[in-house]
């Protein structure tokens, strides 16, 4: 039995796992991001018991 791949079906088929590696890097990259946020969020609120100065 004679299993030849279209030229068809295989451009969509890289396409799709190109497109899946890309989105998991995206992926990857957003949780980074929003660590960061987290511990930029974190790093400057006022601990227990500080009052964060008002500016004009």
């Amino acid at each position: 039995m004679n299993h030849t791949l279209t030229k068809e079906y295989l451009l969509l088929f890289n396409a799709l796992t190109d497109t899946e590696e890309t989105l998991r890097q995206l992926r990857e990259d957003l949780i980074a991001v929003q660590r960061q946020a987290e511990e930029l969020f974190l790093s400057d609120t006022p601990q227990d018991g500080e009052i964060e100065a008002e500016t004009p």
